[in-house]
């Protein structure tokens, strides 16, 4: 199937064209700001030699920057705003020179550590920041054409394939990035080593001997490291005493269950925490950091749209160099038998996320202290971590998979978490966000201009630059449309095609499809059903009430006229009340109330006097409004409780956005 490109399609809709402008005209520049008011710029100019100081911010701030290039560039290439061109090609400039002669660069052991590398791949996130370079230099030279920041990036990844393509098995990656990073890369140079290292890191996971010991080795080496940082700083800050440290305001309060700690340990020791308790192949249910999962899956997805035949391929290792401990002892090593394949194993992940480990709102993540999934059905609502950054990698994973298996449910659930578990992450006026995003907050969480890990907006920003490119796709005969995103645009089936969409979603469900093919032609028009579309939900099979493989494509064949043909629905937009799996604690008369591909939300600020908590709401009572002049138009589901008290829902997405306030989706209801 072949992807539309963001560049390709001109986005013109009435929900998504004010929130893509305020993306591109205020986020992007405010994160810049932000990006050099916490030194992290300046750590790059430490590393050329160019300034004096001490490096600021985590040993992985490095990709806070290349995450930040990455959004800008994709945004620049819808809008070439010299100011934010200006800005890319000052960064890129110092990039240039902070890089090593060989490719490296790495600010963290650059300024602390000179002359070492690759020490701690398991938790200092070297590999992580190349791949965000990499993506930055990809989405740079699909924007500009220029080969600037894409011959810097080559670079850095010649040197991986140099120092990794033969490497042992524990020579995994930690946080997964530069799989998908080395693909993409792949998909524009051409280069099959950067196809074929993001295939061997991808098939090490799991494979790393003696992992609990491995990880100890890691952790005692990281401390120690850190140990000495400490030491530096103490000696920077006697000979500077006018340096002045700072503390960025921490993510969002998250309430944690009891044992939080405990579970982390022996998370990460057994190898879950981080995907490498197993190989790929038998890792069938979603485990760990739910971030770092979802940048696995999607990058095991891209592998096998590159190349097919990964599916049933074993893995070749006696072709890879083997650890000495490997080679010892090969019996810790399980076997794959040869009907287990990798597009089987990303299925079935994905079957056991929907089906146990995913909340309403598509959020995903409901262990904080893991920052990731939970045990099966383990979704308390106060608890969810929810982090933006694992429903965007959801978000890119469900992209690959719709691409690789043109089944509806992957871009049904990349609709309800677009707009339910994503969107909340950036406030209306693109300068505040939400890291984590729980399901019922007492206190604690609001929004913030940034974070002391501030992954999440600009991670945002990309992907709603990108959002034209999630609606079509197309091959020989067929036309897909992904999204109801107000759109135009020509694919080719042979013959190009204009299509034209007019969306009301996600407030009406009216929408509008335009198809002109330049002559006369017969192919076929692929329309998602969506699986909210109904006026019943039917039987109760998933944990959250939602359930995306009720999804599915109508096809319209026939030999459309080069005058112009439409296609008009009304998608249902009922009021629904989706109640969880009797599996789930604590839900039991309990519901959470959606329409069309939005989930409520009770916010005090919408009910005072109302313990928001403890309501008992009248079903019978909902009705909906549209509101033009409340949280820039939106449409209010009013309700009341049983003892006759006013009840006002509002999209989840919006919530946070008028101060610190209380807020549940989940409420009463016998």
């Amino acid at each position: 199937m072949q992807e539309i490109t963001a560049r390709q399609v001109n986005v013109v809709d009435p929900f998504w064209s004010p929130r893509l402008a305020v993306n591109a005209e205020k986020a992007i520049f405010h994160q810049w700001e932000q990006l050099e008011a916490t030194r992290c710029i300046d750590n790059f100019r430490i590393a050329a030699g160019e300034k004096e100081g001490f490096r600021e911010g985590f040993f992985f701030s490095d990709s806070d920057a290349y995450k930040w290039l990455d959004a800008a560039s994709r945004i620049y290439a819808l809008h070439a705003d010299p100011k934010l061109g200006s800005v890319m090609d000052s960064l890129i400039t110092l990039l240039r020179r902070a890089q090593m002669p060989d490719g490296y660069i790495f600010t963290y052991n650059q300024i602390h550590f000179p002359g070492q590398r690759w020490v701690n791949l398991q938790i200092e996130h070297e590999l992580y920041c190349h791949g965000h370079l990499i993506e930055a230099g990809v989405s740079h030279y699909e924007a500009t054409g220029r080969r600037d920041l894409l011959d810097l990036c080559t670079k850095a990844a010649d040197l991986l394939v140099r120092d990794f393509l033969d490497a042992s098995n524990d020579q995994a990656p930690g946080h997964e990035e530069i799989e998908l990073a080395l693909i993409r890369l792949y998909r524009v140079t051409g280069k099959e080593e950067y196809l074929e290292l993001a295939r061997r890191f991808v098939e090490r996971r799991g494979r790393i001997p003696f992992f609990p010991l491995h990880l100890w080795r890691q952790f005692k080496s990281h401390n120690k490291r850190k140990a000495h940082v400490a030491e530096l700083r103490k000696a920077y800050m006697a000979g500077h005493p006018e340096h002045r440290s700072f503390r960025l305001p921490e993510d969002n309060f998250s309430k944690k269950p009891p044992f939080s700690r405990q579970r982390w340990y022996l998370s990460a020791l057994r190898g879950l925490y981080a995907q490498q308790h197993t190989p790929i192949r038998q890792q069938t249910v979603p485990v760990g950091h739910s971030v770092r999962f979802g940048y696995l899956e999607t990058a095991a997805a891209m592998l096998l749209r590159e190349k097919p035949d990964l599916s049933s391929r074993s893995t070749q290792r006696g072709k890879e160099k083997r650890s000495s401990f490997e080679s010892l002892v090969p019996f810790v090593f399980k076997k794959e038998s040869p009907d287990e394949t990798l597009l089987s194993t990303l299925e079935q992940a994905w079957e056991r996320m929907v089906a146990r480990r995913m909340y309403v709102t598509g959020g995903l993540g409901a262990a904080p202290g893991l920052e990731g999934f939970g045990r099966d059905y383990e979704l308390d609502p106060e608890y969810a971590y929810a982090e933006t950054c694992a429903s965007l990698a959801s978000l890119f994973w469900n992209w690959e998979m719709a691409l690789l298996t043109r089944e509806a449910r992957y871009s049904d659930l990349f609709e309800w978490q677009l707009y339910n578990a994503t969107t909340v992450g950036m406030g209306q006026n693109g300068n505040t966000y939400l890291y984590n995003n729980p399901l019922a907050v007492h206190q604690g969480v609001a929004r913030r201009e940034w974070y002391v890990v501030p992954c999440c907006p600009s991670n945002l920003s990309r992907t709603f630059a990108d959002l034209g490119k999630y609606v079509y796709s197309s091959e020989e005969g067929n036309v897909w449309i992904h999204q109801y995103v107000g759109s135009e645009t020509t694919v080719d089936v042979g013959v190009p095609v204009k299509v034209k969409v007019e969306s009301g979603l996600p407030w009406t469900g009216k929408v509008r499809i335009l198809v002109k093919p330049g002559i006369q032609k017969g192919f076929k028009i692929n329309l998602r059903k969506p699986s909210w579309a109904a006026a019943s939900l039917g039987e109760q099979t998933t944990a959250s009430g939602y359930d995306p493989r009720n999804a599915h494509y109508d096809t319209f064949l026939r030999v459309w006229s080069p005058q112009g043909e439409t296609l008009e629905f009304n998608f249902d937009m009922s009021i629904q009340l989706r109640r969880a799996h009797p599996k789930v604690k604590g839900h039991v008369g309990k519901v959470a109330i959606t329409r069309g591909p939005l989930v409520y939300c009770l916010e005090s600020v919408d009910n005072p006097g109302v313990d928001i908590f403890a309501a008992q709401l009248d079903p019978a009572s909902l009705q909906d409004e549209l509101v033009p002049d409340l949280l820039g138009g939106c449409v209010l589901i009013h309700g009341r409780t049983t003892d006759g008290k006013p009840l006002k829902f509002i999209p989840y997405f919006l919530w946070a956005n008028r101060g610190e306030s209380q807020m549940t989706v989940w409420v009463n209801c016998k």
